[in-house]
């Protein structure tokens, strides 16, 4: 006698197929078993099986085996693969996320400028979150601009009027607890105007120096101006407009900046756009 099998699960109530996607460089997925979000740095393969490593927009890495049904694309669960090498080398790789690590939106205009603003203290800082935010700022709508110093801070903040529908951003360089910059901070008292800052002497230093190609930034001597004494310690030629441009062409995304300016930067501009929520 012949024995049949049948599957008689309705076609509705089969779970359906989790979809592969190859772990292409910088695809940004989700982890589903921690949350972690980030980008794909490499896929190797261990004796345990295939895994993938993520780094998120801190520069934090983190090891995933790749296992069915583990990440999130855009919402949707996927398995990842190891991608096809023949595959990546004649397929044209297209970006998936912005030098900041916003996921990247193909063919979107700038929008209009909004009455709101970023302020930073110098020309070396509008750059460096131009080169790496810039994407963003120009889909944002937020206009950066430079003070040439925030010795006149209030004053400046109170001529520019801010309102909920005109907030205004600022970023300081070298805000610590007891320093000027701190005291000259605290004087803003708008509610719709936010100083944030960072540590650093100088918007240099927030470059990763493995990113500029050396072990550290050197201590500098009080008196000395600073940039000057970057450049001599560390053989430069003493013209502190090279050793910016060379500074400046060694970031390519946020990687190469330390957490302490990334936070800082995406909280002023989530602060300047939240008047559209």
């Amino acid at each position: 006698m012949r024995q049949y099998s049948a599957d008689l699960t309705p076609p509705w109530k089969k779970p359906k197929p989790v979809p592969e996607v190859a772990a292409d460089a910088d695809l940004v997925v989700e982890e589903l078993s921690t949350g972690f979000c980030g980008a794909v740095i490499r896929c190797e393969k261990t004796a345990e099986g295939p895994t993938v490593t993520l780094e998120d927009r801190f520069g934090k890495h983190r090891v995933f085996p790749m296992t069915p049904g583990g990440f999130a694309l855009e919402g949707r669960t996927v398995t990842l693969v190891r991608p096809s090498t023949a595959a990546s080398s004649t397929s044209p790789v297209r970006p998936t996320r912005t030098a900041s690590g916003s996921v990247a939106v193909p063919g979107a205009r700038a929008r209009v400028a909004r009455a709101g603003r970023i302020y930073v203290e110098g020309r070396h800082d509008a750059e460096l979150v131009e080169r790496v935010w810039g994407d963003d700022l120009r889909i944002e709508g937020v206009v950066v601009e430079y003070l040439e110093g925030i010795d006149d801070l209030p004053a400046i903040v109170e001529e520019f009027a801010p309102g909920p529908d005109a907030r205004l951003g600022v970023l300081v360089d070298h805000l610590v607890p007891g320093s000027k910059e701190s005291r000259i901070a605290a004087a803003v008292s708008s509610p719709s105007a936010l100083v944030v800052g960072h540590p650093y002497i100088d918007v240099w230093e927030a470059v990763k120096p493995s990113s500029v190609g050396i072990a550290a930034w050197p201590r500098v001597p009080r008196g000395l101006d600073w940039k000057t004494g970057v450049c001599e310690a560390l053989g430069w030629p003493p013209h502190t407009g090279a050793a910016w441009q060379r500074i400046l062409g060694s970031v390519r995304s946020y990687r190469d900046l330390e957490p302490a300016l990334l936070g800082r930067v995406e909280e002023l501009i989530d602060f300047v756009t939240a008047a559209d929520s």
